[in-house]
């Protein structure tokens, strides 16, 4: 596709020289625009759903049109995590990797001056993100992402941005925690150390660029202590607040990651203020800060004033120019989303997967168990609601049944590894229960004790792409007893006796086996390194591809559960997953 910058009409252009901003005498002013978590949310349509949607980059587009704001004055930025989630992205990650990548397309339309990677990017691998690197107009950040072998940032560290006569500086940081969550062929050469340290480290480098302002752009979340515990609070994973206290400098920080709504300002350890902006995620919000400096000093922090505001972006209608500007690539991923790979003979849901087996994540299973050929397989239900109908299968469908581009690991665990692992997998889904009356699942309670309800429903205390279950195995999980004390393995699925002191090879995606959810470290006892020792295999593309094929070979599937376990006592069990479906799903229907 032809390269070409962001359109605003010559008129608009010309009266923004003539007026200027909305600034006084002698006083200059910048617009930072921010994204964060797009998640593939790049045109209004939802690949998956099937629907449109009111949000996308076509509305960021839309907004800095309607909104007049000058390009001499603008800033854009990105936190991060927009290459997984929709198909747009899966599609040029590892469909066409010859085209230009459609992010970049999209991005460098649009004139983003830098972005910082996000771990879902690094979970694209090395050959996606190194290619980016190289199709961006602009630099990818994080200061904190080091190869090893010189001991340097990977991605740039910060860069200077000059706009308006204003030297502003965009320093990148990435959460610390990829490790936990990705297999080290993703980011070989690479490590990725603290935050804090790693601000401390670069700030006075920053200031020698003499910025008049620094603006930080992490992809980690804002985890706020409490007031009275300030001192030495060590956040890894989302450790944005640690850097915006700890490290004088910040004027302002964009977070991402954790997908919350921020504006706010904090006051650092200096007595400096700091405006902090988290923008959510999906293409839902935009980040706007706005900054006046007056004359004088321009990186005189006495001479600048800095607002913050969050944009509903549903509130705005979509660029049409950036929809057409667009529209071959939505229909090349239509065509691929739409493409027929096999033909279900009854509906799968996720629903049932929380009261005991089903069809939805035993069709993981039985794919994980074929690929490898382990013993056990572990897997979860990555969706919390959804359904795929009888009839022909999509590539479409599979981003509903598997929404993550995990990879596939073989790993050798004990009998007792194992066993302990189904019993925090199951700890963390079910309460203890001493009659019907009690609650299964561990629901989001009020401070009474009564399930929380959001529009009329309840919501899991955890997140359901944790809740495991086992294959190639007969057990059941009796929540009359204590956790740590409920699975009872009666034996393999083929009959075979089962031994906590044998080995066994099992199946499990490679986020849980980098220690996501915590059931290897928690539950097995098996810190990421042990784990990576019994590696015997890993697949080379993400297991969602190995789904897709699985199911092309097959071309007709009946989906059914392997009923190879449940939950006692089942008259208590009948009783409560009645209640909670209603209260999860709003519709009093189950499936016994």
């Amino acid at each position: 596709m032809k390269q070409r910058s962001f359109k605003i009409s010559n008129l608009l252009l010309l009266s923004l020289f003539f007026l200027g901003s909305c600034t006084g005498p002698g006083e200059k002013n910048i617009t930072i625009i921010g994204t964060t978590d797009i998640h593939g949310v790049i045109l209004p349509y939802d690949f998956i759903e099937k629907k449109n949607l009111s949000v996308s980059l076509a509305s960021m587009a839309a907004y800095i049109k309607n909104e007049g704001l000058n390009r001499n004055s603008l800033v854009l930025l990105d936190n991060g995590d927009n290459l997984q989630g929709q198909p747009p992205v899966y599609y040029y990650n590892f469909i066409d990797t010859v085209s230009r990548h459609i992010l970049a397309e999209a991005f460098n339309y649009l004139g983003y001056d830098a972005i910082t990677v996000g771990n879902h990017d690094i979970e694209a691998g090395h050959s996606v993100y190194d290619r980016l690197v190289k199709e961006y107009n602009f630099p990818m950040l994080a200061a904190n992402a080091v190869d090893i072998s010189s001991g340097d940032p990977y991605f740039k560290p910060y860069t200077i941005i000059e706009k308006n006569g204003i030297r502003i500086a965009v320093f990148g940081l990435i959460t610390p925690l990829v490790p936990t969550w990705l297999p080290p062929e993703l980011y070989s050469g690479m490590e990725f150390r603290d935050m804090r340290e790693t601000a401390e480290h670069w700030m006075p480098v920053i200031m020698k660029e003499n910025p008049d302002l620094v603006v930080g752009l992490f992809h980690s979340g804002w985890d706020e202590p409490d007031k009275n515990d300030l001192i030495d609070r060590e956040y890894s994973e989302n450790g944005s607040y640690e850097v915006a206290y700890y490290v004088p400098g910040f004027d302002i920080i964009l977070n991402g990651h954790d997908h919350r709504i921020i504006n706010k300002k904090i006051v650092n350890i200096n007595g400096d203020t700091v405006l902090i902006l988290n923008g959510g995620s999906r293409s839902e919000k935009i980040m706007r800060a706005d900054v006046i400096f007056s004359s004088g000093k321009l990186n005189n922090k006495k001479n600048k004033s800095v607002t913050g505001t969050i944009i509903e972006a549903d509130k705005i209608e979509s660029d049409p120019e950036f929809i057409s500007e667009f529209a071959s690539h939505q229909k090349t991923i239509q065509n691929y989303v739409d493409k027929v790979i096999a033909v279900s003979g009854s509906d799968i849901s996720s629903r049932d997967s929380y009261f005991g087996p089903s069809a939805f994540v035993d069709m993981i299973h039985s794919v994980q168990l074929d690929i490898t050929g382990a013993d056990v397989s572990f897997a979860a239900p990555l969706s919390f609601d959804v359904k795929i109908a009888a009839g022909p299968v999509t590539v479409g469908d599979m981003f509903k049944l598997y929404r993550f581009e995990n990879m596939l690991y073989t790993v050798t665990m004990t009998g007792e590894e194992i066993r302990k692992y189904l019993e925090y997998s199951y700890s963390e889904w079910l309460n203890t229960m001493k009659g019907p009356d009690e609650y299964l699942l561990k629901l989001r309670l009020d401070k009474d004790g009564k399930p929380q309800l959001v529009n009329g429903e309840a919501w899991l205390r955890n997140q359901p792409y944790n809740f495991d279950s086992g294959a190639g195995l007969v057990y059941v999980v009796d929540v009359s007893k204590p956790e740590g004390s409920r699975v009872d393995i009666k034996s393999m699925a083929d009959g075979s006796p089962f031994a906590d002191d044998k080995w066994y090879k099992v199946a499990v995606n490679s986020y849980r086996g980098s220690g996501g959810g915590g059931h290897f470290p928690k539950g097995a006892g098996l810190d990421q390194a042990e784990v990576l020792k019994r590696l015997v295999s890993s697949t080379d593309r993400d297991l969602r591809f190995y789904i897709l094929d699985y199911l092309e070979k097959k071309k007709t599937i009946e989906p059914a559960a392997l009923n190879n376990w449940k939950i006692i006592p089942e008259s208590w069990i009948k009783t409560a997953a009645v209640r909670e479906y209603k209260l999860l799903f709003g519709e009093p229907r189950f499936n016994n």
